[in-house]
This record gives structure tokens, sequence and C-alpha cells, in this order.
């Protein structure tokens, strides 16, 4: 399995941004997909998630100003990010866990597979 994240820049705040991940590699009858974010000597948050059945959930701190998507025919997932904020400023990464069909967990240890992280930067 391979994700690789794409559309981390620097951006005003009250910018707006989309993260993709383009995901291959495995299969699509149970997953969960999420977007992660971790600053500098902090753990790893989850900010969004879809699951197979297009259920979706958002950190209270996303909730309001992002969207996560998927385009199956492209394997890529999206993070929409409106309204952003300084304290967006982080490293965001996608993930994929592939032994549940529903996202019920921000636990990064559930996820068994992670892209390589894309930088956002807002000022």
């Amino acid at each position: 399995v391979q994700l690789v994240e794409s559309g981390g820049v620097s951006v005003q705040a009250g910018g707006s941004l989309r993260l993709s991940c383009t995901v291959r590699g495995y299969s699509r009858s149970r997953y969960c997909l999420g977007w992660f974010r971790q600053g500098s000597g902090k753990e790893r948050e989850g900010v969004a998630a879809l699951s197979y059945s297009g259920a979706t959930s958002y950190a209270e701190s996303a909730k309001g100003r992002f969207t996560i998507s998927r385009d199956d025919a492209k394997n890529t997932l999206y993070l929409q990010m409106n309204s952003l904020k300084p304290e967006d400023t982080t490293m965001y990464y996608c993930a994929v866990d592939l032994t549940h069909s529903s996202c019920y967990t921000w636990n990064t240890a559930t996820y068994q597979h992670w892209g390589q992280g894309t930088q956002v930067t807002v000022s």
C-alpha cells in the first residue's frame, strides 16, 4: 500500500487549501481513510476520516472548516481546508486502516499505512 500526499503550501490566514493523497495497492472492500496532523514536539492528532461506506468524522478543530472526500476513479483522498488559521500550520499526513469498515477511533496505531506528509503553513 502506498500513500502520497501533495498540496501543502503557504497561505494567508482566512485562505483555503486542498490537500490530496493518492492511495494505491489496497482493496476497497473495507477501509477507513484519515487525515492527521502533527506539530513539532506534539502528538499526531486526527483531523478527518472517511469510511468505506462514505461516513465522515471530524475533529472539533476541523468541524465547519474542513471537508474530507474521495475520488475513487483517481484513487485520491482530499482534504478541503477553508478559513485557515495560523494554528493550522503543521505537517499533514494521510493514512489508511484496512482492518475496519468504519472509522471509530483517532488512535494512530489503528492505521497501518501512512504517507510521508505535506507541510501547510498559514501566516
